[in-house]
């Protein structure tokens, strides 16, 4: 599995020990110790993954996810002894994809790196584009296009909003949604509900009266399927 990963973290046997953990499985890294060098190194190299730590000196992992989310849409881990509900929640509802608890397993992380990098690399393939409004799903480069402008998402955002409109008219269930995105069973479902908030936010021309991803009360979402015009892919 060969990727290319940033490794954002201040400590430095702990940052030493992430990188040769994923650089025994095949993965190239480098490290930087703070937010602030860390912006400019994504600037200059070409990165498929990032592992962040949240208390950084200076810049906190929280202000780098969105400055970073501004431009990039790469996969982001967060690996934090921070681990309170309010935390987790945050850390994913601003652009996270996954949020993994100090102390842990170097072997753990590495999986959860080599998935988040197989699911980039396989997903799109063979997945038509799907077109609602004046919006474009490409699952081939996980883009979502409003006309000729790119709306940033994270991966984890794309693979909930292409699920939900390719179900579109569906009433989809949270744990049904987790099930078919995080691919698990079993899991804290109360997330779906701020990852669908977030890309609300980004779709929709009225987040609090949605046209796009509706809620079904006591039930879950569905996507509006009078917004897919027919023979919607390309």
């Amino acid at each position: 599995m060969k990727g290319n990963v940033l490794i954002i973290e201040d400590e430095p046997d702990l940052a030493r020990l992430i990188r040769m953990y994923l650089e025994d499985d095949g993965i190239s890294t480098r490290i930087c110790a703070d937010a602030e060098e860390a912006l400019k190194e994504v600037q200059r190299g070409n990165y498929d993954l990032v592992t962040l730590d949240i208390n950084l000196p200076g810049m906190d992992g929280f202000e780098f996810i969105q400055q970073f989310r501004r431009e990039k849409d790469i996969p982001v881990i967060i690996v934090s002894a921070r681990q309170s509900d309010e935390d987790v929640i945050l850390g994913l509802g601003i652009g996270a994809d996954e949020f993994v608890t100090k102390p842990f397993s170097p072997k753990v992380l590495t999986a959860r790196v080599r998935a988040l990098l197989r699911r980039m690399r396989s997903a799109g393939s063979g997945k038509d584009s799907i077109l609602f409004g004046p919006f474009r799903l490409d699952p081939e480069a996980f883009i979502l296009w409003q006309g000729k402008t790119r709306v940033p998402l994270s991966l984890k955002e794309f693979e909930i909003l292409y699920y939900l409109a390719g179900s579109a008219g569906k009433a989809l269930k949270p744990d049904t949604i987790f099930e078919n995105v995080w691919g698990n069973r079993y899991g804290d479902t109360t997330i779906v509900a701020v990852y669908i908030q977030r890309i609300r936010k980004k779709i929709e021309r009225d987040h609090r009266n949605p046209e796009y991803i509706q809620t079904v009360h006591g039930m879950g979402y569905r996507f509006n399927p009078d917004t897919i015009p027919v023979g919607n892919s390309e």
